[in-house]
């Protein structure tokens, strides 16, 4: 998907609708599938983080068998995005799943297997010349219906629910 196209010959509008692009393309392969496909999008110098859970990556290797043990141990069942916007450098993206924990192969996850949770991901994704350089995900896991499980959701809000074909 990398038009090799530099930061430098784009408008600002320009910059930012491909970030924009990028981020939604990497979301939309963060499947098992085509995992392969959202790492592609990464530049050569990516740092990939989950800061609440003190994992930080560097080797898109290692990032791979990062995403493949979150596929083993969260199953989506509904997820809500509250905002997404971009700047020059910086994609902010903010949602809410409602997830079960199937698996353990999430490090300091903290939930057992059999919990319902609602996690509240904010990500942060700092881009150069259509790639992204770094990406934070900050995950806030809460017990499901749990006196923390409280968000403030826009109007119009997209919901996504996942039935057992693509949770």
């Amino acid at each position: 998907m990398h038009d090799g196209v530099k930061d430098k010959d784009l408008t600002r509008e320009q910059i930012i609708a491909r970030n924009l692009k990028v981020v939604d393309a990497h979301f939309h392969n963060e499947t098992p599938e085509s995992v392969d496909k959202a790492i592609a999008l990464y530049d050569d110098d990516i740092v990939w983080e989950a800061p609440m859970r003190g994992v930080v990556l560097t080797d898109p290797v290692e990032i791979r068998k990062s995403y493949m043990g979150i596929f083993r141990t969260v199953k989506y069942n509904k997820a809500t995005a509250l905002r997404r916007f971009a700047t020059e450098e910086y994609v902010f993206d903010d949602q809410i799943a409602d997830v079960e924990i199937v698996g353990d192969e999430m490090p300091n996850l903290g939930f057992p297997i059999g919990s319902r949770l609602n996690v509240r991901i904010t990500h942060v994704f700092y881009m150069r010349d259509g790639k992204i350089r770094r990406e934070i995900a900050y995950e806030g896991f809460r017990k499901w219906g749990s006196p923390t499980d409280v968000d403030s959701i826009p109007e119009g809000a997209e919901v996504t629910v996942y039935d057992a074909a693509n949770a």
